[in-house]
C-alpha cells in the first residue's frame, strides 16, 4: 500500500527518514469466510452467498487471534467476503481490541444498518474501509445486487454519525474509472477521512475480468488526480488521506512528479523516505491468512499456500523462511527480471505487484505488465538489450485516448 498522503507531507514538512530495526512483523489480512451478500465483478476470493464447508470455527479462529497477538502483529483487517456475515467476527473484533491490536473492518458497507454500526462502535474498530466500485448503478452492477450502493452508502454515514473512522475503497477500471472524481467528491461530502484507489489485480474474478483493466493512459489520469487531491489537503491541512495499493509505480510516478516541482534537497529526502517504506511488501510487511486457515503471502496469492495454521501457529509459520517463494519475496532486491530487474527504481517500489507477473507469465519474477511507467522513465533508455524495453502501451485490447484526462 503507498501512502501518498503520508509521503506527500514530506514535501511540506520535511522529516529524517527512520529506518526499520529489529525483526518486520506483518500486517495480517483476515478472510474469515467466502460468505457474501454480493457477487462482485472482480472479487479475488470468489466470494458467494452461501456456506463454503471448512472455515475455520470460534475456538480455532481465538487460537489464531492470540498466537498473532502475541507475536506483536502490527494490525490486523478482518475480512472476507462479507466479515459481517460471519456470525462471531465482532466478537473476534472485540478480542483483538482486547489484545491491544490495531483492528479494522473491510466491509462491503450494506449490512452496517444501525444495529450492526451500534455493534462497531462498541468494538472500537479502529478503522472501517467500505467499498464502492462507483456511484449509483455502476456501482451495483459491479456489485451484482441493485440498490448496493444505497446500502453502503447508508453503511458510511451510519459509521461516521457514530465517529467511527471511515474509508472509501475503490477499485479502478475501464468501466467505472470515469467516475473517480465523482467518488472522490463523494468522499468529501460526506465526511470521509481515506480514499484508498485499489488498481486491479488478475487474482480470483480479477483475473477471469483482467482485460477490464485501465489503459495505462487512464492510469496516469487517475494517479494525477490522487496526486492533485493529496496535494490540496497537504497544503490546506485537511483530514483527508489518500492511499493506493496493488500498483507501487504510483509511488515512482509520484516521485517524479515531486521532482519537477521541488529543490532537489527535498527530493533527496522523499526518495529516502520511499527506499526506507520499500514498495511492495507481499511477504515481507503483508500477509494473509484465508478462511480454511491457510497462510499465503498476501490476499492476492490463493494459489500459493506456505502452511497452514491448522499444522502449526501462523508465528511459526511465518519465521520459516525455508519456503522459497517466501525467502525470494523477502530478498531485497528482488530477483526480477525485464524491465523490473533493469529498474532505476526497484528499490522504491519493491518490483511491484508480482501476483500478476506470475498469472501472466509463470514467473513471479518477471516483469509486472501494469507498470505504467515508460522505459525512460524507469532508466531504461541507454539500454540497447530489446528483452527489456517497452512501449508505453498496455498488454490489454482495450485502447483510448492517450490524452485522456479526468475533468
Amino acid at each position: 500500500m503507498f501512502r501518498l498522503s503520508h509521503y506527500m507531507q514530506q514535501l511540506v514538512t520535511p522529516t529524517p527518514p527512520r529506518r526499520r530495526t529489529g525483526p518486520v512483523r506483518p500486517v495480517v489480512i483476515w478472510n474469515l469466510t467466502r460468505r457474501c451478500n454480493l457477487k462482485c465483478r472482480h472479487c479475488y476470493a470468489v466470494a458467494a452467498d452461501h456456506h463454503f464447508p471448512g472455515e475455520l470455527t470460534s475456538s480455532e479462529a481465538v487460537a489464531v487471534l492470540d498466537d498473532l497477538a502475541a507475536f506483536r502483529i502490527p494490525a490486523l483487517i478482518l475480512s472476507g467476503g462479507e466479515p459481517l456475515s460471519r456470525p462471531d467476527t465482532l466478537n473476534l473484533a472485540r478480542r483483538a481490541k482486547s489484545h491491544g491490536l490495531y483492528t479494522a473492518l473491510s466491509t462491503n458497507g450494506t449490512p452496517i444498518d444501525g444495529g450492526h454500526a451500534d455493534q462497531i462502535a462498541e468494538v472500537g474498530f479502529d478503522y472501517v474501509g467500505i467499498s464502492l466500485d462507483g456511484i449509483g448503478a455502476t456501482n451495483d452492477w459491479f456489485r451484482g445486487q441493485k440498490g448496493a450502493f444505497d446500502a453502503a452508502l447508508a453503511g458510511v454515514r451510519a459509521c461516521k454519525k457514530r465517529g467511527i473512522k471511515v474509508g472509501l475503497r475503490f477499485t479502478m477500471t475501464t468501466d467505472n474509472a470515469e467516475q473517480l472524481p465523482e467518488l472522490l467528491k463523494l468522499a468529501k461530502d460526506e465526511g470521509v477521512e481515506k480514499f484508498y484507489l485499489s488498481h486491479l489485480v488478475y487474482a480470483g474474478r480479477g483475473n477471469k475480468h483482467r482485460c477490464d483493466d485501465t489503459d495505462w493512459s487512464v492510469t496516469r489520469a487517475g494517479v494525477d488526480l490522487l496526486i492533485s487531491r493529496a496535494w490540496q489537503a497537504a497544503q490546506n491541512g485537511e483530514n483527508f488521506e489518500i492511499v493506493t495499493g496493488n500498483n507501487d509505480a504510483d509511488a515512482v510516478y509520484f516521485l517524479q512528479w515531486a521532482a519537477e516541482r521541488f529543490p532537489a534537497s527535498v527530493i533527496e529526502n522523499l526518495r529516502a523516505h520511499l527506499e526506507a517504506w520499500g514498495g511492495n511488501a507481499s511477504g515481507y510487511g503483508v500477509a494473509n491468512i484465508d478462511t480454511q486457515g491457510v497462510v499465503h503471502p498476501d490476499t492476492y496469492w490463493s494459489d500459493y499456500s506456505i502452511d497452514s495454521v491448522r499444522n502449526r501457529p501462523f508465528s511459526e509459520i511465518w519465521q520459516d523462511v525455508s519456503d522459497p517463494m517466501l525467502a525470494g519475496l523477502r530478498l531485497r532486491p528482488r530477483p526480477l527480471k525485464g524491465r523490473c530487474g533493469m529498474c532505476a527504481f526497484k528499490s522504491v517500489c519493491g518490483g511491484n505487484t508480482r501476483i500478476r507477473a506470475l498469472q501472466l507469465t509463470g514467473d513471479p519474477w518477471e516483469a509486472d505488465p501494469a507498470c505504467y511507467l515508460s522505459d525512460d522513465e524507469i532508466g531504461l533508455a541507454c539500454n540497447d538489450d530489446p528483452s527489456t524495453r517497452a512501449e508505453v502501451t498496455p498488454f490489454r485490447g482495450h485502447r483510448h485516448d492517450p490524452t485522456h484526462r479526468f475533468v
